[in-house]
């Protein structure tokens, strides 16, 4: 019953961003994927690959991401248990804040939801990464920030030049 549940109306969209900077970036990008698909989640779709420096700190290695669009009857609670086991399960272990890592997963927006309780959501830093704006703009080009309400293309064009110029597609 589940499967049908995920592609009926009970289902909620959410952009997922997964990023790696340690490892075969790539590899554990694809294997995320992989893990996330399931009965609770279907992915819809999936942009290309960037590469962008590391954030904050530029001198660690670069990192690789993707964000994808997906379906899923999952709370966004047991949304972030689920990816944070998928992170374990790629390598990640507890370190220190922005450390490198083999597999990063977040919730960039959870159905336009708001909320400041044990998720923050949105993202509270979507709006300032190129490395989630660019690739969620290839794929969504009429999103808009469920609290500023500001669409996607403004949110990139008040990027500086230097973050846009730092990412590539790849």
């Amino acid at each position: 019953m589940i499967k049908q549940d995920i592609l009926g109306k009970q289902a909620k969209i959410v952009y997922l961003g997964i990023g790696s900077n340690l490892g075969n970036r790539k590899q554990n990008i694809e294997i995320s994927k992989y893990k996330l698909h399931s009965d609770h989640l279907k992915i819809i779709c999936v942009s290309n690959y960037y590469e962008s420096l590391s954030w904050p700190d530029p001198n660690k290695p670069k990192f690789l991401n993707i964000v994808l669009k997906v379906k899923t009857i999952l709370t966004p609670q047991n949304l972030l248990s689920f990816c944070k086991l998928i992170e374990k399960d790629l390598g990640r272990k507890k370190s220190s804040r922005n450390s490198p890592r083999e597999c990063d997963i977040d919730i960039i927006d959870y159905n336009g939801i708001i909320s400041k309780n044990r998720i923050i959501l949105p993202h509270r830093l979507m709006h300032k990464r190129n490395f989630v704006l660019i690739p969620m703009y290839e794929i969504t080009k009429t999103w808009k920030h469920p609290k500023t309400k500001e669409n996607i293309k403004k949110l990139i064009g008040l990027l500086s030049n230097k973050d846009i110029r730092s990412i590539k597609q790849i």
